[in-house]
């Protein structure tokens, strides 16, 4: 399988290029993608940056011109669900766009005007249970599967956790996934997003992304690996 694997950040993505796997450079617009051969899969890695544009653009690359066949989406998030921790790992079920809001036209918070088709995109159902179940053997303190919310925004507030949380029953909230989600689904791409909590999305959100960004990544990655490995 042709496979493409996405992080906004280069901490998200650097465990795959510190695993000894010789893989070729090549540059498309503002992406440097690593492709070569990992697991038996095709692989093409990249770092997409930060925000929902970024995501979107990078999806498109890698099925137009690397021709994907499903994608892997890894990194951190701030967690909305109060039963999550720094390190646990949510495992997305679908994702939402929560910053999109054309509600003085009469559509829902969330909702994508216009759109011929959902404003939740669903995860594929086989690649949620391969990533649930490498999280499992793999000894994550707690996985959740849930709905991943994203915006571009970074999220460091107590009332928008919670506000969030009860407007679309997030699990965890971060700036790239629903564009994923979103471009991968209007191609017929399979994905799933794999987020480890760095923060807890409240005022302390800031500094403790900067303290477990690292390790949250490196967590997220080795799901990545281990899924690879039973593709």
């Amino acid at each position: 399988m042709r496979v493409g694997i996405i992080g906004a950040m280069k901490e998200e993505i650097e465990y795959f290029l510190k695993q000894g796997t010789s893989f070729t450079e090549e540059k498309k617009a503002h992406l440097t993608l690593y492709k070569g051969s990992w697991h038996e899969h095709e692989v093409v890695i990249t770092r997409c940056g930060v925000g929902k544009v970024n995501a979107a653009v990078t999806t498109q690359i890698l099925i137009d011109l690397y021709n994907v066949e499903a994608i892997l989406f890894t990194g951190v998030a701030g967690a909305l669900a109060p039963s999550l921790e720094v390190g646990d790992l949510v495992v997305s079920t679908a994702c939402i766009e929560h910053d999109l809001d054309a509600s003085p036209l009469g559509f829902k918070r969330g909702e994508v005007p216009m759109f011929n088709g959902p404003s939740t995109f669903p995860a594929d159902e086989k690649l949620v249970s391969l990533s649930y179940e490498a999280a499992k053997d793999l000894n994550v303190s707690a996985v959740m599967k849930g709905i991943v919310l994203s915006g571009d925004q970074f999220i460091a507030d107590w009332d928008q956790v919670n506000e969030l949380r009860e407007m679309f029953e997030g699990a965890c909230v971060e700036m790239e996934g629903a564009a994923v989600g979103h471009a991968a689904m209007v191609n017929n791409v399979p994905f799933v997003i794999l987020r480890s909590i760095s923060d807890k999305a409240n005022g302390e959100a800031a500094g403790s992304f900067t303290t477990f960004v690292e390790e949250s990544a490196e967590r997220s990655a080795k799901i990545v690996e281990q899924m690879l490995s039973r593709m």
